[in-house]
This record gives C-alpha cells, structure tokens and sequence, in this order.
C-alpha cells in the first residue's frame, strides 16, 4: 500500500458517495481485518465460523471509512485497526459463548491473582494460586485451561477501551506517545515472563498460532498450553493495569 493515499481515496469517497470507492478501500485493507480476526480466533473458534467474525470486522472497516477524522492527525491504519479489534471484541462478548462459571472462575483467578502479587510482589507460583482458592493444583490448572478464553477476552477488552478512550482524545502526539508507552510496557512484562511463557505469548500473538499449533510445535498437550497462556495473560493484564493506574 506504499503507493496508495488512502486519505485521498477516503476523502473522494466522501465526495462522490461512489460505493465503488468505498468498497476498493475495503478491499486494500481486508487483511488487516483477516488478521485481527485471526489473532482473536482462540476466544470464538469453538464457538463461531471465523466468516462471521471477519463480517463483523468489515463492517467495522466501513465505519472507520465513514467516520474517519482527518484533522486528528492519526494514521487511518490505526484507527481503522482499533476500531475493528473493538468491534470483534464486543461482538464476540454479545454472543456470551463463555459459559457462566468459567466467566465466574475466571473472575475470581483475577481477583486472587492480584491479591497474591500485592503480597507476595512478585508473580504467584500455581501452588499458591491453588491454595489461595482451596483448590488442588490440578483442578486450578484444569480450569485455567477451560477459562483460557475468558480470560484473554477480558485482557482484549482491556486493551481496546483503554486505546479507544484514547484515540478520541483531541491531542493526536498524546495518543501516539501513550500507545509507544503502552507497547513497551507490554514488551518488557513478556520479557518478565518464563520462557515458556514467553513461547506461547510469541507464539500465539507474533506467529499468530494456534493453541494446538503451539501445542505441537513444543510438544505439549493444548490443555497445557491453554493453562500456560492463561497464566501469562494474567500477568500482563496486572502490569498493563498497574501502568493505567499510574
């Protein structure tokens, strides 16, 4: 796209209210919502057809066509990108596929989380996770495995209103430095992570793998590595949480 002026085609469009127009921006841009999809697919793939999940980012797409502020002075890539992912996001939370006690669960292993690392100050070992929620250390597991997708939507919805609120901020260099800080802050807690921890982050988010790809590429079971996401996005979702509170 290095040769296309998306602004000039989106500001013609606008013009002209050509839907041929419109529809060729949508076209240029329809991997980025294949993309998004993707890198959410291990919330919905049980769930939904990832046909229905790209629709609903496509009409997202639209939107960020229509309702595209030039003077804001924010890459259209950007805006377009946050406005897909929370579209993707809110409608795979309006379909309520999580059952209610993983949802429940998954709420609590939060809760307990938090609790833990404010004492402990440091990332809690499953042990302590189990015996802080009387809970034996295989049923925790278990049920982190079942509520791998509870909780890295809950990570997602994190992610996209806090960088939404801040993409209808006036001050587009705020916007751009908070989202560079935020990016970091991000980086360095998945250098924080154990190396496994860190493969299955990379893996899933960088590789865009999924759960039972990575499962197979470091040989563990995809309950395993569901368990070990999950742990993972709790982590990064207190450190991305204590930097907002900041």
């Amino acid at each position: 796209m290095a040769d296309y002026d998306v602004l000039q085609a989106i500001r013609e469009y606008r013009e002209t209210q050509d839907i041929n127009l419109r529809n060729d921006i949508v076209l240029r841009y329809l991997d980025l919502v294949r993309m998004l999809a993707m890198s959410l697919r291990n919330i919905y793939i049980k769930y939904a057809s990832p046909d229905d999940v790209v629709n609903e980012g496509v009409i997202a797409l639209i939107s960020a066509i229509d309702t595209f502020d030039f003077d804001r002075g924010v890459k259209f890539e950007t805006y377009a990108n946050i406005k897909i992912k929370g579209a993707i996001v809110d409608f795979v939370r309006k379909q309520d596929w999580i059952p209610r006690q993983v949802r429940t669960f998954g709420r609590e292993l939060d809760a307990a989380y938090n609790e833990l690392f404010t004492k402990l100050g440091r990332h809690p070992k499953n042990s302590e996770l189990a015996e802080h929620m009387g809970l034996s250390r295989d049923m925790l597991e278990k049920r982190m495995a079942e509520s791998a997708g509870a909780v890295t939507l809950s990570f997602e919805e994190l992610l996209y209103e806090d960088n939404f609120d801040i993409m209808e901020s006036e001050d587009a260099a705020d916007a751009a430095m908070y989202r560079a800080e935020q990016k970091k802050v991000i980086t360095e807690a998945i250098n924080d992570l154990s190396d496994r921890a860190k493969q299955v982050i990379t893996l899933y988010y960088y590789e865009q793998l999924k759960f039972s790809e990575i499962a197979r590429v470091l040989g563990l079971t995809e309950s395993r590595v569901s368990q070990i996401h999950s742990k993972a996005i709790l982590f990064l979702k207190h450190q991305l949480a204590d930097y907002m509170r900041k």
